[in-house]
C-alpha cells in the first residue's frame, strides 16, 4: 500500500515539472494568451500578423498579455533572418512578443536546399507548429489566423 502512494507521489510531482515546464513557454500571469498562425508566405498577411500582435499588446498592455506567433509551412519565411520582416521581427521579440518556428518545416527547407534558413534573434525553433498551436490551445490561448 505504501508503495502505491508512493508512485502516486512521484507522478503527481513529475506531472507538475513536466506541465511546469511547458507553461514556461508562455506567461501563465498573463490575463489574455493569444496565438496568431502565420502559415502563408503572403506579405500583406505577415504584415497583418504583426500589427495584430502590436496591437494586442497596446490595447491590453505588454504585462497582460502573452502573443505566441507560431510559423510553418511558407509562413515560415516571416522568421527568416534575411526576410523583410527580420529587423521588426528581433524588435517585437525583445517586447515580449514570442515567435516560434516549426522544426519540421526547417527539416524540409533542409532536405530540399541542403541548409536550414537563418532564423532572427529571439525566434524559438519547436518541434512542430501544428503541434505547439494545439498545445496553447489547450493552454486556454485565443487562437487568430489574419
Amino acid at each position: 500500500m505504501m508503495n502505491i502512494a508512493k508512485n502516486g507521489m512521484v507522478s503527481a510531482v513529475l506531472a507538475t515539472l513536466f506541465l511546469g515546464q511547458s507553461a514556461l513557454a508562455g506567461s501563465i500571469d498573463a490575463e489574455h494568451k493569444v496565438i496568431i498562425q502565420v502559415s502563408t508566405d503572403d506579405p500583406r498577411t505577415q504584415k497583418i500578423a504583426l500589427n495584430n500582435a502590436a496591437n494586442l499588446q497596446k490595447a491590453y498592455g505588454m504585462d497582460n498579455v502573452d502573443v505566441q506567433i507560431v510559423a510553418y509551412g511558407p509562413g515560415l519565411g516571416l522568421l527568416s533572418k534575411n526576410g523583410d520582416n527580420a529587423d521588426r521581427v528581433e524588435s517585437m521579440a525583445m517586447q515580449n512578443i514570442n515567435f516560434n518556428a516549426c522544426a519540421n518545416t526547417l527539416a524540409k527547407i533542409e532536405s530540399k536546399k541542403g541548409k536550414k534558413p537563418a532564423l532572427a534573434k529571439g525566434v524559438e525553433v519547436v518541434p512542430g507548429g501544428v503541434a505547439r498551436i494545439v498545445e496553447l490551445q489547450e493552454q486556454g490561448y485565443a487562437y487568430l489566423r489574419p
